[in-house]
């Protein structure tokens, strides 16, 4: 009995539970496949549509920046008309007073003129009350009148064409001076757009900064200036810069060099670097005062950024002393503040 039982459990067979178990992985890696798949087109496509949109985004910027060259094309043809006009205003002024100072001798000369043809007339008239016992004048008294007639006639002729000429170049004048002004007015329009686009440029590159240097609770804001205070930067009475400070104009340098790529090649731009002490005077053989300490700070600070890329001819350094305080009193918190380096985006 015992045997009968072990002989049939030796006939079961377990390869349909082999072949169902095999067949459920399968279809696991095919499906696993399947998604991998997928993915990979998405991700293919999503990737091409944003290639898309980068070139997209390029060849709008070159339409900005050939619009930003004709602008400026636009620019220096209204400055150079602008010239040409006031030089046609000065000339044109030059010739009024010129015939103003004509008209003026003309003026004199007419009235004196005048004033001896009256005298004259005066002494016809004597004349002719002395030859009314007469019947007729001599030929030379009428020849005498004649010309003083044509002379009087001629005089006035004159004073007619110089008046004549005197309105035109008025009105030349105001001519000039209307079309001066629409140039003025156009070219006032394209400085104002430049301002603005500076500004723009300003605002991104304060607001990356500032988020930047946010976790620096010493990085102070006044206005459109970052202040770095100078033991951030350097030892005390030294213009060498420390590793921290290093650090730091690391960050600034990174946000610059973005920024500056957005900027137009004809957009006039500088990043002023300011040095400031506090009140207490310095005397050492390389230092001989404040003035010349926090000018090797400012020059040591835009060295370190030339270094690191930014453009030398669009930095410039300074040294203030202790002359331009932000804090008033001797305590060693308006100390520590006055140590400081400005930086400011602006145009030169």
């Amino acid at each position: 009995m015992i045997g009968s039982r072990r002989r049939s459990r030796s006939n079961i067979n377990v390869w349909p539970g082999y072949v169902d178990a095999l067949s459920a992985l399968l279809m696991l890696v095919i499906f696993m496949l399947l998604v991998y798949v997928v993915s990979q087109l998405y991700l293919s496509q999503t990737l091409s549509d944003r290639n898309s949109e980068l070139a997209s985004l390029n060849q709008r910027l070159n339409e900005i920046s050939q619009l930003l060259g004709l602008e400026q094309d636009k620019s220096e043809a209204l400055e150079q008309q602008m010239l040409t006009v006031q030089s046609s205003f000065s000339d044109s002024q030059a010739q009024n007073e010129d015939l103003q100072d004509r008209l003026e001798a003309s003026r004199n000369q007419l009235m004196q003129q005048t004033a001896d043809a009256e005298a004259r007339a005066e002494r016809l008239a004597n004349m002719n009350q002395e030859l009314d016992d007469k019947d007729e004048l001599s030929v030379s008294q009428q020849n005498m009148i004649m010309r003083l007639s044509n002379q009087i006639a001629s005089l006035q002729n004159q004073l007619q064409q110089i008046t004549t000429a005197l309105n035109l170049q008025k009105e030349m004048t105001a001519d000039k001076e209307g079309e001066l002004e629409n140039v003025s007015r156009r070219l006032n329009t394209l400085l104002a757009e430049r301002v603005n686009q500076l500004e723009q440029y300003q605002s991104e590159f304060f607001s990356r900064l500032r988020n930047i240097l946010a976790a620096n609770e010493n990085i102070r804001v006044v206005g459109d200036r970052f202040l770095l205070p100078s033991e951030l930067l350097f030892a005390s009475g030294s213009a060498q810069l420390g590793t921290e400070g290093k650090r730091e104009l690391d960050k600034l340098a990174g946000v610059l060099l973005e920024v500056v790529k957005t900027i137009p090649a004809d957009l006039d731009w500088i990043l002023r670097i300011d040095g400031h002490t506090d009140r207490i005077p310095i005397n050492t053989p390389q230092f001989p005062s404040n003035w010349e300490l926090s000018t090797a700070r400012a020059v040591s600070v835009v060295r370190y950024l030339a270094g690191q890329g930014v453009p030398q001819n669009r930095m410039v350094a300074a040294g203030f002393g202790e002359f331009f305080p932000v804090a008033q009193g001797t305590t060693a918190d308006a100390l520590q503040k006055n140590r400081r380096i400005e930086i400011k985006l602006t145009d030169r």
